[in-house]
């Protein structure tokens, strides 16, 4: 099969909704706390996910349906599932994002205005985007903008092994008799490679993509995709580790002075020229996130919405502008009140990403199962890893809720 960047649709959008916070923040987090060890949590975390985020596009490219399509044929149960898993993280999951987004525009430029406004402004040309130009915008900007991501983060990865490595404390600290460490551990994970709500997403951007009957095509699409993003949070603790552990300087909880750290920390130890090669990366990685989570909300939930009130084909859409501003005031009203702390607001999303994986998961495992011909595309090791991943998910939220009890 010939391969085209061209050609590349949907895998680039997970991937742009994917490399964010989990990347940016959590990963360099992980490695500045823990070193290098945190690469193999990420490997694992990306390995035991990867069947059901496989899910999202191989159902759509297979049956011509989404997967919430194949919820609401499930029943009401599946449907009530789906609505508290996407409405209670919603708000907080696109705060977090736009939260990130701004302090880094506000760290790159010097900017002194609340972060919320600059939030509000950011949110406010991601919905024109949105509105003008749609899919095909969507599409077309994301493959720029995670092909200049992807570049521009190796490029300080190549710059920062050129430099003597000192900083890197060997001792590992991470203890599982630590409650912090296990629950950064957990908060890692939610997001890692991202929340498991991008599956549903990415079932809907494949639908509505002009190569989506072709499974291998599309299969081979989300490949990209996915390992492209596996790949890019390896480099992202290799950074936190190489660059920041063992500075001496603790990673602010407030966003703004954050990603004056990050930047800050980075350009003092790869030299002033830097700046700008991380700078992009650092905006690039959060508009890409910001951008397509604004797009991907509302649309399941108009589709959701279409689908619970029996609407006919034609009104699929006609909700999604509503939903768009009520998400965009959602967002920045989570903002007003914990904006101050960004360490809280990341650990709230990812912790209840985390908590609703499970229930996402048994739902995608149970129609991917029923339906023969996306049964037939998982292979006998995959269908393995998707039990024991389902598995550990779920023991994973109990422990953790037996642990904040």
């Amino acid at each position: 099969m010939a391969f085209s960047f061209k050609q590349l649709g949907p895998g680039l959008l997970y991937a742009g909704a994917a490399v964010g916070v989990s990347h940016l923040v959590q990963s360099t987090r992980a490695g500045a706390s823990y070193g290098l060890v945190m690469i193999l949590v990420v490997i694992i975390a990306n390995i035991l996910k990867y069947p059901f985020f496989k899910a999202g596009p191989l159902y759509a490219a297979t049956t011509g349906k989404s997967l919430l399509e194949a919820f609401y044929e499930e029943g009401k149960f599946a449907m009530a599932l789906f609505y508290i898993a996407t409405v209670g993280t919603m708000f907080a999951v696109q705060a977090a994002v736009t939260l990130i987004t701004a302090s880094v525009v506000s760290s790159i430029f010097g900017l002194s205005i609340p972060l919320w406004q600059i939030s509000a402004i950011l949110l406010s040309l991601c919905f024109l985007i949105l509105i003008i130009g749609k899919y095909k915008w969507l599409n077309n900007i994301m493959k720029w903008v995670i092909l200049l991501l992807t570049i521009t983060t190796i490029i300080t990865l190549l710059a920062a092994f050129a430099q003597p490595i000192e900083k890197i404390a060997e001792k590992v600290s991470f203890n599982f008799s630590n409650s912090l460490d296990v629950l950064f551990l957990i908060a890692l994970v939610g997001w890692m490679p991202a929340p498991l709500d991008i599956s549903l997403w990415h079932s809907e951007w494949t639908l509505a993509d002009q190569h989506s009957k072709d499974v291998k095509k599309t299969l081979f699409d989300f490949k990209i995709g996915y390992w492209g993003t596996t790949f890019l949070a390896i480099v992202f603790v290799a950074l936190g580790t190489i660059i920041l552990r063992g500075s001496g300087e603790e990673l602010s909880s407030s966003g703004a002075v954050f990603s004056t750290q990050v930047i800050g920390m980075y350009t003092e130890t790869l030299g002033s020229w830097s700046f700008i090669i991380v700078a992009t990366a650092a905006f690039t990685t959060m508009f890409s996130t910001t951008l397509t989570v604004l797009d991907a909300f509302p649309r399941v939930l108009d589709k959701a919405i279409s689908l619970s009130f029996k609407q006919s084909a034609k009104s699929i859409g006609k909700n999604y502008v509503g939903l768009l501003i009520f998400i965009i005031l959602g967002a920045l009203t989570v903002l007003l009140f914990l904006m101050e702390n960004m360490k809280q607001l990341i650990d709230l999303a990812t912790s209840i990403s985390f908590l609703t994986a499970p229930i996402l998961a048994l739902l995608m495992l149970k129609v991917s199962l029923k339906n023969k011909a996306v049964l037939k595309s998982y292979s006998k090791m995959e269908r393995l890893l998707a039990l024991f991943g389902l598995g550990f998910l779920f023991f994973f939220s109990i422990y953790y809720i037996s642990m904040v009890r």
